[in-house]
């Protein structure tokens, strides 16, 4: 099984910085697992590493979609995949890193669905809900008949979302009800940095001030003067569906500085939930978050 190194972790943890140390010591490259990063033209607001700060370390999976543009999850998926394919076919351990779960997931494990069936036509209507009404109503269907798995999953990921779907419809019973088998793709190992909640909350407030300084109204204006608004996946991204909403309603800087740092805490706290469950994670103090010790640890496991 190939060897997977994996950053990932609360918002404003230091993941960047830390994946590419790690990439240069391991002479390999670095898989954004950020749902925000795909998009072109969002750089102020998501943090996105310049090209000095990647330090000739080559990045996949940034500035890979235009804004105006939906990207699922299984795009993300087969991406990502091929580009480990073929770091893995040059000897080289990917890192990946970033904070998006479901994304991270879509990599390191196989769709498992026990041995529900499958039924095209019942795919079908869900797909054609999808099309017509899009993900969030797709997605209350789910919530609907079972909230256990549309706790887990992410409006996003609309593949595994139908298929929850058609397992309830074909069998009466909840997806969430079976004991599907996870299987690893990978033999990973993750690391993320276990900052004092109070000590993440003032770096998530210093990042945000410092977007604010670079520039993140002027960004989304001239997003905005694109056709971006709120009906594009981008916007969604805490940041931005603030500031345009911000803008929209004539609030000052200051009242939407503090409700990107609100809700900015507010998601860091269900990524550590979400995290907290992966198999296996090695969860560092700041001061022991070093490549060379990721590396220890890479090495103790393999």
């Amino acid at each position: 099984m190939d060897k997977l190194l994996v950053i990932c972790g609360p918002t404003a943890s230091g993941k960047t910085s830390l994946a590419i140390d790690c990439a240069k010591k391991l002479e390999s490259e670095v898989i954004s697992a950020d749902s925000q990063l795909i998009y072109c033209g969002l750089n102020i607001g998501t943090a996105k590493p310049t090209v000095a700060e990647m330090q000739g370390v080559s990045h996949h999976l940034i500035d890979i979609v235009p804004p105006e543009r939906s990207f699922s999850v299984s795009e993300y998926e087969d991406a990502a995949l091929k580009v480990i394919e073929r770091l893995t076919s040059e000897g080289k351990i990917p890192v990946v890193c970033g904070g998006t779960g479901f994304y991270i997931n879509a990599i390191l494990y196989k769709m498992g669905y026990g041995n529900a069936a499958s039924d095209k036509a019942i795919r079908q209507k869900y797909e054609d809900i999808l099309k017509a009404e899009g993900k969030e109503r797709l997605f209350s269907y789910l919530e609907k008949v079972d909230p256990e798995t549309a706790a887990v999953l992410h409006p996003n990921d609309t593949k595994r979302v139908i298929r929850a779907l058609e397992i309830f419809e074909l069998t009466g019973h909840k997806k969430s009800e079976q004991k599907d088998e996870i299987t690893p793709r990978f033999d990973y190992t993750a690391i993320a940095v276990d900052y004092p909640r109070s000590q993440l909350y003032e770096r998530i407030d210093c990042r945000v001030d410092i977007m604010f300084n670079s520039g993140l109204i002027e960004e989304v204006k001239s997003l905005i003067a694109r056709g971006i608004d709120l009906n594009c996946m981008c916007f969604q991204a805490i940041g931005y569906k603030e500031v345009y909403e911000g803008l929209k309603n004539g609030l000052n800087e200051s009242t939407m500085r503090d409700i990107i740092k609100k809700n900015t805490r507010h998601y860091a706290k269900r990524q550590i939930t979400f995290f907290k469950k992966l198999q296996g994670i090695h969860w560092l103090k700041p001061e022991n978050a070093t490549a060379d010790r990721v590396l220890e640890l890479l090495n103790e496991r393999h």
